[in-house]
């Protein structure tokens, strides 16, 4: 295998912000700024992802149900609950514009009804 000759790579520019840095790396080249073949394999045991804390309220049966499911897995409700919801996301962010549009207005159908004291499509 024939290396290819060595190119000049643009310097990277300073950032004042992680949102500045990673603006320009959604929109600049990588193989223009770093010699790829002179990378090596790190490991960051101790690297935590960053989280932010919300407060959701939940109905009363439905984190019961969420406790007992995460019970049975052996796994905390909260841990269960992120997984539940990434799913959730991936799967809406698959599915088609139209689609998704149908589902959105659905459910907010849904919640008009329950507002105004039905039980949804059951009442019908």
């Amino acid at each position: 295998m024939r290396k290819s000759p060595a190119r000049q790579r643009k310097p990277i520019p300073s950032f004042r912000s992680e949102q500045e840095e990673r603006e320009f790396w959604e929109t600049h080249d990588t193989t223009n700024y770093v010699d790829w073949s002179q990378g090596r394999i790190v490991r960051f045991p101790n690297l935590k992802p960053s989280t932010t804390t919300i407060s959701l309220r939940l109905p009363t049966p439905l984190l019961a149900d969420l406790k007992a499911l995460a019970n049975k897995r052996d796994v905390p409700y909260q841990s269960l609950l992120k997984v539940f919801l990434a799913e959730r996301v991936a799967a809406e962010q698959r599915l088609p514009i139209k689609r998704l549009r149908r589902t959105v207005s659905r459910e907010a159908q849904h919640r008009r009804t329950l507002r105004a004291g039905g039980r949804g499509s059951a009442d019908r």
